[in-house]
């Protein structure tokens, strides 16, 4: 599914000019960045009056003024350049336009998740776990199903029991990146991991992967397992959204992907929806449901999660209050 907030400020970026789009980048992430970057990269022809949407948006947010600019790989290339210096944007418009290497635990960041995977999936399963933790967890999700299951289960149990990082564990971390990336940047030493870690993790997965891994983690421990359910947010817990959050969330998402994702959702969260709309919007969305014909199982998990992600940003930003089984709290 596209994202609308992301199409719109790639085209805002490429309006903007080299210099201007470069200074907006630096202050962005790498997983931002590369996401923008691949919007960026993937526009060819825009419409002058969805542009000019944008602008009007931008304009009306910031009063600040932009101007157009035609696309092409070398503007990708010169904001890239501007904004990360030569040999970083190398890696990542080498991710973008083909090809590039990275290096470093924080140059991992900036590179594709199959690349990533190849890199240390032979590695000794607890270097794999201190690995991930320091990526962002979608990034270390999408890593994961990679793995065989084997491998996979494996080492997301080894996250969830990763209390801290022990010096010789980080002397390893450091040696296995030193070895494989040729490399060198300065790595990170947090203690991260544990339920909450694992749990987010899981929350970018796929159903059966998410089974899976707990399915395998029950075996070893079944209480562990539960505490990782309980941290975890899937579609039903919607339910738990006070009215307001749920009026704000369906400002964010299209009606089709709205109408996907109920598909396969319970009689109780869909008359939650339905209360938060006005009458003839909700009106609609059940004539919607009820014209829409069977669709795959896998196509109703997928827009979920995509819905999902949504509320984890507006929750991230503070706009809306998740609750769970540790009590209502900031996320």
């Amino acid at each position: 599914m596209a994202d609308e907030g992301l199409d719109k400020s790639a085209i805002l970026l490429v309006t903007l000019g080299a210099d201007r789009a470069a200074e907006a980048l630096k202050l962005l992430g790498p997983r931002e960045v590369q996401k923008l970057g691949h919007a960026m990269a993937s526009l060819k022809i825009v419409p002058r009056t969805k542009v000019e949407a944008v602008l009007d948006e931008f304009i009306t947010a910031t009063a600040e003024q932009a101007a157009m600019h035609v696309d092409t790989d070398e503007y990708i290339r010169s904001v890239l350049n501007k904004a990360l210096g030569d040999d970083k944007a190398a890696n990542l418009i080498g991710r973008i336009l083909h090809g590039g290497e990275t290096n470093g635990i924080e140059g991992l960041k900036w590179m594709d998740a199959s690349t990533v995977s190849d890199l240390i999936k032979n590695e000794h399963p607890q270097i794999i776990a201190t690995i991930l933790v320091h990526l962002e967890h979608d990034h270390a999700s999408e890593i994961l199903s990679y793995f065989s299951e084997r491998l996979r289960n494996d080492v997301i149990l080894r996250i969830a029991t990763l209390e801290g990082i022990q010096p010789q564990a980080l002397k390893e971390l450091n040696d296995v990146m030193l070895a494989l990336l040729a490399g060198s940047a300065n790595i990170k030493k947090t203690a991260m991991g544990g339920v909450r870690t694992v749990a987010e993790i899981l929350n970018f997965s796929g159903t059966a992967e998410e089974t899976s891994v707990i399915d395998a983690i029950k075996e070893y421990d079944p209480d562990l397992a539960q505490r990782i359910l309980d941290e975890m947010f899937v579609f039903e817990n919607l339910l738990d959204l006070d009215d307001r959050s749920v009026q704000m969330l369906l400002r964010e998402i299209q009606s089709d992907s709205l109408v996907l994702a109920l598909k396969g959702a319970s009689e109780e969260l869909r008359e939650k929806v339905f209360k938060n709309m006005s009458q003839r919007a909700a009106e609609m969305l059940r004539e919607d449901l009820e014209s829409k014909g069977p669709v795959r199982l896998s196509e109703v998990e997928a827009e979920q999660k995509e819905i999902l992600k949504v509320v984890r940003r507006l929750a991230d930003e503070g706009q809306i209050v998740l609750g769970g089984a540790g009590g209502e709290q900031m996320v």
